[in-house]
């Protein structure tokens, strides 16, 4: 398995399909929403890593990307629902179609999950000490890359998830992973093993600065044999921010201008073991720069 990324082509299906799956995960429930949050923000880094991305001594590639999102949060009477999109562009060290010398190769990953309380379902009220509520959490994953492995990735994703009582969110999840690939090299759409993932998700604020912690943390079981036969490993995955409400410290609205650090780790990424062929390639530990603007 050469690697289970995100990404996508210039033009043609890729673009339809994502154009596809934008308007199909913003529409949901808009009419019923009690709150809605859009962003458009801008990633960017110099340590990002890919698996067999490594170079004549075995010694891992450092790789820039810069990544523009596209994000989604709203509340409805259920629960809520999130939305984001990827776009990401590597430098020459991940070069489009996996061959030498070519310009870097371009990503596209999409995310869509819903999250329904079970308390707000049944009119039940079960929030008791740190716990806010219980809920059941749903969605999928979307990906294609034009680089040499070609992912088009298919995930859907289910499982129960607890919320707790934190000044924002803090929500605790144990999800079942479905997941599939049809890289180039195989010509056919590729079952794993069901799979298991331990999930944390936040977004935090700090007391009564103009400052909020965000992100998810996952720990990712074997998902069995891969493609080509080789056994995949555990992955761990931890991608967090801290951000600075730089626009109202600027005289502007709340929470519509932050800039802040982000800082992503990912060992066994996609489920290639480090020790093995993959190499060092397959553990990445990435700092960034990260500028949000909400509208």
């Amino acid at each position: 398995m050469k690697r289970q990324s995100p990404i996508a082509g210039r033009t043609g299906p890729a673009a339809v399909a994502i154009s596809a799956f934008v308007c199909l995960a913003f529409t949901p429930m808009v009419r019923a929403a009690d709150w809605s949050d859009t962003a458009l923000s801008l990633r960017y880094g110099t340590k990002f890593a890919e698996p067999y991305d490594n170079d004549s001594n075995g010694k891992r590639v450092d790789i820039t990307k810069e990544i523009i999102a596209l994000t989604n949060a709203t509340g409805f009477k259920y629960g809520t629902t999130f939305v984001n999109i990827d776009f990401l562009q590597s430098d020459h060290n991940d070069p489009g179609g996996g061959i030498a010398g070519n310009p870097g190769a371009q990503e596209v990953y999409g995310v869509f999950r819903g999250t329904f309380d079970l308390g707000k379902i049944t009119g039940a009220k079960l929030a008791m000490g740190p716990i806010r509520g219980y809920a059941v959490t749903a969605g999928f994953d979307v990906n294609t890359k034009n680089d040499g492995y070609a992912s088009k990735k298919r995930l859907i994703v289910f499982g129960p998830t607890v919320e707790m009582e934190v000044p924002g969110f803090l929500n605790l999840s144990v999800l079942l992973f479905d997941e599939s690939n049809a890289p180039a090299a195989i010509h056919r759409r590729y079952h794993y093993k069901n799979h298991a993932t331990f999930e944390a998700d936040w977004g935090i604020g700090i007391g009564d600065l103009p400052l909020s912690f965000n992100g998810y943390a996952q720990f990712i079981t074997s998902k069995g044999k891969d493609e080509f036969g080789a056994q995949t490993a555990p992955e761990s995955h931890i991608d967090a921010d801290l951000m600075l409400d730089a626009g109202s410290l600027a005289g502007l609205s709340k929470k519509t201008w932050l800039v802040g650090v982000e800082y992503e780790y990912w060992h066994n990424k996609f489920g290639n073991n480090a020790k093995g062929p993959a190499g060092e390639g397959a553990t990445a530990s990435t700092p960034m720069v990260r500028v949000e603007y909400h509208f």
